[in-house]
């Protein structure tokens, strides 16, 4: 399998980057690590008349702290993140998840931004970007905006990228010393696509009681999707085995997976509710499911 002929440009910025997506607009596709691009271009589901490769703009590869936030650019490897000790330290979340990514050669080459970009709804990071409440930085010769994964996600392959723009930089908290979280999936193989999934992180007070509680599900409707509903069932309660429960029947009911070869509708809602739960009884750990 080959791709369709296509125009190939290597910028050495991202100035320049931006100005070959305003000058070829929706002809154009931005390649980074290629994971999912190529494989796509190969099959030709995908043939874009132009190609951006942005692995010469160097001011695109970094993972930093800002004060309370990881900035992590365009070209930051999936491996990076995977081994980075300023993510095993500030992003337990996203250090739990990493593993699940692919294969270790895929994560050698894809980055960070590439999988969040592509908005696959049974993709791992973005259903961590989703539950950390990250903010997406977005570039183009018109100058820079900011949205968050609600509006970044659009649907099912599909982000709110305008044809000119480019996604630039990922913005993760930092979460608190006293989070508690869990990343929990269920594949129809080892390291295979996920059939469902839950990322989750909660805070609780000496006494035991939920302050704050985040999660997101993958594969449980067309795009990545915060569960709300047990979030507002959770905050404010002391997490007990009932409590568990009633979150996770809650999670299946608001659950609107697809259905597949892989899995039936019903069985995703029902694997969701079922990872609720067990994420919820994994932060009650005394080591309080950090990673």
């Amino acid at each position: 399998m080959k791709p369709a002929a296509f125009d190939y440009h290597r910028p050495d910025s991202l100035e320049e980057a931006c100005a070959l997506l305003a000058e070829h607009g929706a002809s154009a596709r931005v390649l980074a690590g290629g994971q999912s691009l190529v494989p796509l271009m190969n099959m030709r589901i995908l043939s874009p008349a132009v190609l951006i490769d942005i692995n010469r703009c160097r001011e695109l590869s970094y993972l930093r702290r800002e004060d309370a936030v990881i900035a992590c650019g365009a070209l930051t490897r999936q491996g990076e993140a995977e081994t980075s000790d300023l993510v095993a330290a500030h992003l337990p979340l996203m250090a739990a998840a990493m593993p699940h990514v692919g294969v270790r050669a895929s994560r050698n080459f894809g980055t960070v931004c590439g999988s969040l970009a592509h908005a696959d709804p049974l993709a791992e990071l973005p259903s961590v970007a989703a539950a950390l409440e990250a903010r997406f930085v977005i570039a183009s010769s018109r100058g820079r905006r900011e949205v968050g994964a609600g509006e970044f996600f659009v649907s099912a392959l599909t982000n709110c990228l305008e044809p000119d723009e480019m996604l630039a930089e990922v913005r993760l908290p930092v979460m608190s010393a006293t989070a508690r979280c869990a990343f929990l999936e269920i594949a129809n193989r080892a390291h295979g696509f996920a059939v469902a999934g839950v990322a989750a992180s909660i805070d609780l007070d000496r006494d035991g009681r939920c302050t704050r509680a985040r999660l997101s599900a993958m594969g449980a409707g067309d795009t990545t999707a915060r569960l709300a509903e047990v979030e507002a069932l959770l905050e404010g309660q002391r997490l007990d085995d009932a409590l568990i429960g009633e979150a996770g029947a809650l999670a299946t009911a608001a659950a609107e997976p697809a259905e597949d070869v892989h899995a039936s509708a019903d069985y995703r809602a029902q694997v969701i509710g079922t990872l609720v739960r067990k994420a919820l009884r994994q932060m009650l750990n005394p080591q309080g499911g950090r990673g």
